[in-house]
């Protein structure tokens, strides 16, 4: 839960693409990250589905000049400005990104091909059109820290309170799994040209995250009964929305602060 979407790594190295940090080869190959390819299919011009480094070209061409994500939830159109059909998708997938400059969105849709004990991951951004109006539900970043730092703490109290066992094997590993990726600094964390704030809050958002994970999936504690686990869900669902909330700030930081610096 809340693990880095691909949306958020589209955005991020994209952004950073168009800044001029990293070259088209580095944006694409952190973009890919352990997939074997992506592809963009719908990008006006092209007849079929192309790859990521000349699709970011043309999408630049045809005038974007920022990227933003949403992260959609049944209830909570996070992100997304229309039209239903784009809303519909990237309620979906989940994820989506939402183009700045040009009214164009992309959708992943993610497959396993290969043989048995070969398999590997495909990605295919569908490219659509988008509404130009301001994402539904966004906050700053200086509100979504402060609303992650109170998140937290409720975070704490629910699985106390919820007798969930947040210690143990598996949550440690977990734990553990976070801090060494913590340990390899901001520069892991998002592209190059990204504020530190926004860093920090992304960095929260995938503690809390982390915490979440915890609660739902490696600690059952005294919580066994259908009605038990129903109750978690239902205390963790605010905390898990304040995350995504966050998630969505520090990845939009960029497109953000250069139309504030435009204005």
């Amino acid at each position: 839960m809340l693990s880095e979407p691909r949306s958020g790594r589209l955005a991020a190295w994209g952004n950073a693409l168009l800044a001029g940090f990293v070259s088209p080869d580095d944006a694409v190959l952190a973009i890919v990250g352990d997939d074997a390819v992506h592809r963009v299919e719908g990008l006006p011009g092209e007849a079929g589905p192309v790859g990521l480094t000349l699709a970011l070209g043309r999408l630049r061409v045809l005038g974007v000049t920022g990227y933003r994500v949403a992260l959609p939830a049944p209830g909570h159109p996070l992100g997304l400005s229309g039209p239903p059909d784009f809303n519909a998708r990237a309620l979906d997938a989940e994820e989506a990104v939402v183009a700045s400059g040009a009214a164009y969105g992309l959708v992943p849709e993610v497959y396993e091909a290969g043989p048995a004990g070969d398999v590997h991951t495909e990605v295919v951004w569908h490219c659509l059109p988008v509404r130009d109006a301001p994402p539904a539900d966004v906050p700053s970043l200086g509100e979504a820290e402060r609303e992650l730092a109170e998140a937290l703490r409720e975070a704490t109290e629910v699985m106390s309170r919820l007798d969930v066992a947040a210690s143990g094997p598996v949550a440690e590993a977990a734990i553990d799994a976070y801090r060494a990726r913590a340990s390899r600094g901001a520069g892991e964390v998002l592209a190059p040209g990204y504020p530190p704030r926004a860093v920090r809050v992304l960095e929260l958002a995938q503690r809390v995250g982390l915490l979440i994970s915890v609660a739902y999936e490696n600690g059952h504690g005294g919580a066994v009964s259908a009605s038990e686990m129903a109750a978690r869900g239902e205390a963790l669902r605010p905390v898990e929305r304040v995350a995504r909330r966050a998630q969505v700030a520090a990845y939009n930081a960029y497109v953000e602060e250069r139309e504030r610096g435009a204005r």
